[in-house]
């Protein structure tokens, strides 16, 4: 691929990071803005029965409120990981790539501006979660833990295809491939070169090259054949 090619592809890949990443910040700290700014901690609106429901708590743990307690490691984590995809950013060639690395970029920096400005202070704050489905998980959540979860699954269904940063499949090549009983070389012919030959080649060999003297000796050849007196 030319140069020219490469840049393009991979400025259309930044761009989509960059607009599904902002989409989703915005989208995650405006929904969390409506919710502290409408709703009471723990009160619960039920928009469609047990099937979607408004749970307003404050979480000091991870995505769907895993790890209680351990807000300052989420939250060294988390800027390890930002700081990790703007640095990885600039090898993605994809689109489907740029979508999964936006959506995961989004979701990350998300949770973190509530970790570092929420209460109870910078690093250890809260993150607001609120969306519950009863049906489908036993937990509470929002719309940064929901691009997380979607980034990891498109990234499991790229990776089963084989689908590398720069778009294309990977094609993974056996260094050593299985060669079949009937495509084997003989034995006799696959002597390697300085080794001895069979001993039935060399044999036939000597023979071949071996010349015939009888006739060039006179004795040889009026002397009789052992045995050939007791012939009639």
């Amino acid at each position: 691929m030319e140069p020219r090619a490469r840049t393009k592809k991979r400025s259309r890949a930044l761009i989509v990071l960059a607009l599904v990443a902002l989409g989703i910040y915005a989208l995650d700290q405006y929904s969390k803005y409506l919710v502290v700014a409408s709703m009471t901690e723990g009160s619960v609106i039920r928009v469609l029965n047990d099937v979607l429901q408004l749970h307003f708590v404050r979480n000091p743990g991870a995505a769907f409120s895993l790890a209680s307690g351990s807000t300052w490691i989420f939250s060294i984590i988390a800027a390890a990981v930002v700081v990790f995809i703007i640095w990885f950013a600039r090898r993605i060639r994809s689109l489907a790539w740029g979508l999964v690395f936006g959506l995961l970029l989004g979701g990350v920096l998300g949770n973190l501006t509530d970790r570092l400005l929420r209460e109870p202070g910078f690093g250890v704050g809260h993150v607001v979660d609120f969306i519950s489905t009863p049906w489908l998980l036993p937990a509470i959540y929002n719309v940064a833990d929901m691009a997380i979860v979607t980034s990891m699954v498109i990234f499991m269904i790229l990776t089963i295809r084989g689908i590398g940063l720069d778009g294309n499949k990977v094609l993974v090549v056996s260094k050593t491939a299985p060669v079949s009983v009937e495509t084997a070389v003989p034995v006799e012919t696959a002597v390697p070169v300085g080794t001895a030959a069979p001993l039935e080649t060399a044999h036939n060999q000597t023979d071949a090259v071996t010349p015939d003297t009888t006739a060039s000796d006179p004795l040889r050849r009026d002397r009789p054949t052992p045995g050939a007196e007791a012939l009639p």
